[in-house]
């Protein structure tokens, strides 16, 4: 019995285990939740958190505003350090140009559109739903 589920082991490991293994979630129910989310595709199309990984797929999974898009180079279902589990995969050099680019228009538009450095008080909200809004006396 020993040796079959070695032989499992050897021949895949489920989808949510790698991701949690390649630490790109926190625990495998999160990664799990993401999977079943549709925030994780594999080889372009909608993950199932039971999906045996493969070398080389491609796995599009987003994180927050970011889409990675990453190739498979390693299997292991033992979580590790963050430098080993890096070497788990690749990010792909359009994905990383499109989450800079992305990331650069975050930047600026938080230029554009700076915050106030509080709250509004209550004349404050009351002159700004006029203004919004409109007189309605």
């Amino acid at each position: 019995m020993k040796g079959k589920t070695q032989q499992q082991d050897d021949t895949g490991i489920r989808l949510d285990k790698w991701l949690w293994a390649a630490r790109f979630y926190k625990t495998r129910a999160m990664a799990r939740e993401m999977i079943e989310g549709g925030k994780v595709h594999y080889n372009g199309q909608r993950g199932k958190p039971s999906k045996l990984v493969e070398l080389n797929a491609e796995i599009k999974l987003r994180q927050g505003n970011d889409e990675r898009t990453i190739v498979i180079l390693a299997i292991t279902d033992q979580r590790r350090s963050a430098e080993q589990a890096q070497t788990l995969y690749q990010e792909t050099d359009a994905s990383v140009a499109n989450r800079e680019k992305i990331s650069q228009a975050r930047k600026m538009n938080a230029l554009t559109m700076p915050h106030p450095d509080r709250r509004p008080d209550k004349k404050e909200r009351r002159s700004l739903i006029k203004f919004k809004y409109g007189e309605s006396d």
